[in-house]
């Protein structure tokens, strides 16, 4: 009777790419469900985006060579620098939700007759499991926000030395915009309201 938050991913993705689902706590919900199915059992998806992540020049500097640095007590007396620097928003959109019951009737019409005990090991549970992973993080994507650091970096990560002229820079991104209005990837994703010029003066407040 209790709403429960986890994270599927395991973490939080630096690069806005959505990572591996971790099944485990996926599939104690389900495998508790099936021993005691009286209330049922709603996955809600949630999207979180960034504008900016505060691990943005550590991770730059991952992808160029060096080791993944350990967390250290200094490092949170130096957080104060961090935190007066400007980070934009964070995005919360929520996915469509998926019926556990829906999921269970689909891959195995009878399981109401069966017996579940904690050492059950049936095979078609993994697969519900894991097809319902894959079912959430495709309803997380779809729930996405088009954010103007995401216009800007889409566009000018594409080009060969990462720089154009502002107003093709501006052409590209209104291309992009009309684009994402005229073909939705899903109606649960949010597009934002600026133009291509206010999309880049959005970018250069943001340093």
């Amino acid at each position: 009777g209790h709403s429960i938050e986890y994270f599927i991913e395991g973490g939080r993705s630096r690069t806005g790419r959505l990572l591996q689902p971790r099944t485990g706590m996926l599939s104690m919900t389900v495998r508790s469900y099936l021993r005691d199915p009286k209330r049922p059992v709603v996955f809600l998806p949630v999207y979180f985006g960034y504008e900016r992540v505060v691990e943005a020049n550590t991770y730059i500097g991952e992808l160029s060579g060096r080791p993944k640095q350990k967390e250290s007590a200094l490092d949170l007396l130096r957080a104060w620098r961090v935190l007066r620097e400007k980070f934009g928003r964070v995005h919360v959109n929520i996915g469509e939700p998926i019926q556990l019951d829906e999921m269970l009737e689909r891959h195995a019409p009878g399981w109401r007759g069966q017996r579940f005990e904690d050492d059950t090991r049936a095979g078609w549970v993994g697969r519900l499991v894991g097809d319902l992973a894959t079912r959430i993080m495709c309803h997380i994507n779809g729930a996405a926000a088009v954010t103007p650091i995401n216009l800007l970096a889409v566009t000018l990560l594409a080009t060969p030395r990462q720089a154009m002229s502002i107003a093709d820079l501006e052409r590209q991104v209104d291309l992009y915009l009309a684009l994402l209005r005229d073909s939705p990837y899903s109606a649960r994703t949010t597009v934002t309201a600026l133009n291509g010029a206010e999309v880049i003066a959005y970018g250069e407040s943001m340093q």
